[in-house]
């Protein structure tokens, strides 16, 4: 069976572009996790996503759960670790199984490595990827921030207008200007402490109590998932219509870079499928 679209991913992205795929009536296959986003799952509040007002990740995720059920959808539990061009379609190789499709959308995520000691163990209990995500809960307190590239700096300027006191840690040699409550420290970060919720941050000259530590780092390459597909930055490279380089491939949600947030990623969901679905309609492959 040739698929009209294969969706790899089950974050909000995913989810979106599987709604639509659905309404509209598309034979697809989704691959993911059941569990959906272990990103979502884990956040505390979330204050910017329209009709879900200061709702945990728990409240969202729930919601989305419910409309797939609702609408039939099923998720298939197996992760595609490389995808080839096969004439005028995709092949989708997972282990020792195989798929078809004609058209293909992306909603990967980023890949966050953990590099710090006990960084994974407190994802959601004080380590956080996302500035405009988390930073709310920090208001008045003393954070830290790890940073690894300048065009980050204005989420460290956007934390500082929030916490009281930001230890930063660039990771990169040329600095912008920060205000007066931000701290450069040029010490290498070993890992985080804590007991139910991070309170120290950890370097090679000791430890500086905290209350959150913020990463903001590049973390994603998929060049070795569809050998040719075009990348800046370690995000994937799509236009307003979510398109990649790759005839039928879309991207879309965290792997198409930032900013890393719910909404963005439901918004290009729905563009990746519409643009999937006239693809289709295009070349003729529409049933």
């Amino acid at each position: 069976m040739i698929y009209d679209c294969a969706v790899i991913g089950t974050g909000p992205a995913g989810v979106s572009s599987a709604l639509n795929l659905k309404i509209h009536n598309k034979n697809f296959i989704w691959f993911g996790s059941k569990s959906l986003s272990e990103k979502v799952q884990k956040a505390e509040q979330i204050l910017n996503y329209p009709g879900f007002y200061a709702a945990s990740g728990d409240t969202l995720q729930a919601a989305f759960r419910d409309q797939i059920e609702k609408m039939g959808i099923e998720i298939t539990e197996s992760m595609i670790n490389e995808i080839v061009k096969f004439g005028d379609h995709y092949a989708l190789m997972a282990g020792a199984d195989f798929y078809e499709a004609k058209t293909v959308i992306l909603t990967t995520g980023v890949s966050v490595k953990a590099t710090l000691e006990n960084e994974a163990e407190y994802i959601g209990r004080g380590v956080s990827y996302c500035a405009t995500c988390d930073g709310s809960l920090y208001r008045g307190k003393k954070i830290a921030v790890l940073c690894n590239n300048a065009r980050f700096e204005h989420e460290v300027r956007y934390l500082a207008e929030i916490a009281a006191d930001v230890q930063y840690f660039p990771q990169y040699k040329e600095l912008g200007a920060f205000p007066e409550n931000v701290t450069i420290r040029r010490e290498r970060v070993l890992g985080v402490q804590g007991a139910m919720k991070v309170n120290a941050i950890v370097t090679a000259s000791g430890t500086t109590e905290v209350d959150g530590v913020f990463i903001l780092r590049d973390s994603i390459s998929l060049s070795s998932l569809l050998k040719g597909l075009a990348s800046e930055d370690n995000h994937i490279l799509v236009n307003r219509r979510m398109e990649t380089n790759m005839p039928g491939v879309y991207a879309a949600g965290d792997c198409t870079g930032r900013p890393y947030q719910y909404t963005k990623a439901v918004g290009e969901g729905n563009v990746a499928a519409h643009s999937a679905i006239e693809y289709l309609d295009e070349t003729g492959n529409a049933p």
